[in-house]
């Protein structure tokens, strides 16, 4: 059965804002993008769009289902049983979908848990959005997650971890390249994997047709990364000029995460452990300088918000593009990012726009983004979701 939207504004996520167009879906893809016009006599089902903005499904890059946004989001973990956390996997999915988010990458899982959420969301068994997941983070021995992540040490070890997560059904490599805020005595700006054994890793993961992402907070450990080819840098808190043009000239995404630093110290005395604090306050200027840096230098961005962490919930994933705004990113430049670009990065080469031929996942908010960017940012302004045609109020 075709759905006719239309009435509003149609933002593509490539650029575009389209006055007095509708979009037709059929059989959960978008079939026609045109004037209302081409329309007239249409008697199927409509949905009117007036005074409101039809959007790309947003599109989140860097989540971890398996967290909750507690205090301490690992110590809670600790206390559930395997079910228990499958169970949270699932919930947190489907209140992602409900927040706008139709497609998310999940980088850092438990036991590969997640796995299953994923096949079954994907497969359409349960409501959900598009699930990639990386399984088992890799680091060093007393590297950043360290306590869920695969521990390898030396270019051969780390050869081995990166064929297992293949194996176990990952579909994309994480590695750790430095330190980060939530582990305890690991500094954010040292590189922790050397260049040699980040370069194994992202080599292996391309070989067997995986995009790989690093967790890269500091300079050093951020070039190791990016001149092993990795797809994308997660956080790039330290970024300096160098590692700039770097990422620029290879074309490596930068995934920012506004959202976890933020998060953290705006609840600093609610059970947050006191290392990630103090790292956070540390940190805070130098991310949010990292990315207007990149970005007035032209860097390919997408989407993340590091949902789970220390009160970040699942299904309030669009307020990084808020934070986003508030740093001097266009709305027009937050919407292609958190859409077009994110399925850029995540292959999904079906879905981040609005076009015929596309999956028809789609948010439609009240107002214009462009004028307001809290009108998609604020889960209170999302008039209705759209998963592969399905509408979810």
């Amino acid at each position: 059965m075709a759905t006719l939207y239309a009435g509003g504004l149609v933002i593509d996520g490539t650029g575009k804002a389209l006055e007095s167009h509708g979009v037709m879906v059929e059989d959960g893809v978008i079939s026609k993008v045109a004037p209302v016009a081409e329309f007239d006599g249409f008697s199927g089902k409509k949905i009117d769009t007036s005074k409101g903005t039809l959007l790309p499904g947003l599109v989140d890059c860097h989540v971890h289902l398996c967290y909750a946004a507690e205090g301490n989001p690992m110590a809670a973990l600790d206390r559930m049983t395997a079910g228990q956390i499958t169970m949270r996997i699932l919930d947190n999915a489907q209140t992602t979908l409900a927040g706008g988010i139709t497609a998310v990458r999940d980088c850092g899982g438990r036991d590969y848990l997640e796995f299953a959420v994923r096949d079954a969301c994907n497969a359409g068994r349960q409501r959900g959005p598009t699930i990639r997941a990386s399984g088992r983070v890799i680091c060093m021995t007393g590297g950043h997650g360290n306590k869920n992540g695969r521990v390898a040490d030396g270019v051969d070890e780390v050869v081995k971890a990166v064929r297992e997560q293949i194996h176990a059904g990952s579909d994309l490599i994480k590695i750790m390249a430095t330190g980060g805020v939530m582990t305890p005595g690991v500094n954010p700006e040292d590189a922790h994997y050397t260049a040699e054994e980040m370069a194994a890793g992202i080599s292996e993961g391309h070989r067997f047709h995986r995009t790989c992402a690093s967790h890269a907070q500091g300079g050093e450990g951020i070039l190791n990364a990016v001149r092993g080819g990795v797809d994308s840098i997660e956080h790039g808190i330290f970024m300096d000029d160098r590692c700039i043009s770097e990422m620029k000239e290879r074309g490596t995404y930068l995934v920012p995460t506004l959202s976890a630093v933020r998060n953290i110290i705006a609840n600093k005395d609610n059970g947050v452990p006191e290392y990630a604090v103090e790292k956070s306050i540390r940190v805070t200027e130098h991310h949010t300088q990292s990315i207007r840096n990149f970005y007035k230098a032209g860097g390919k961005i997408a989407m993340g918000t590091d949902a789970g962490t220390p009160f970040n919930p699942h299904g309030e994933n669009a307020l990084e593009l808020a934070y986003m705004v508030e740093i001097g990113i266009s709305p027009m430049d937050a919407l292609i990012i958190s859409s077009h670009n994110g399925a850029d990065l995540m292959q999904l080469a079906d879905r981040g726009t609005i076009a015929e031929g596309k999956a028809a996942d789609m948010l439609i908010v009240e107002g214009n983004p462009l004028d307001d960017i809290s009108m998609v940012a604020e889960k209170k302004n999302h008039r209705l979701v759209v998963k592969n045609g399905t509408a979810y109020t």
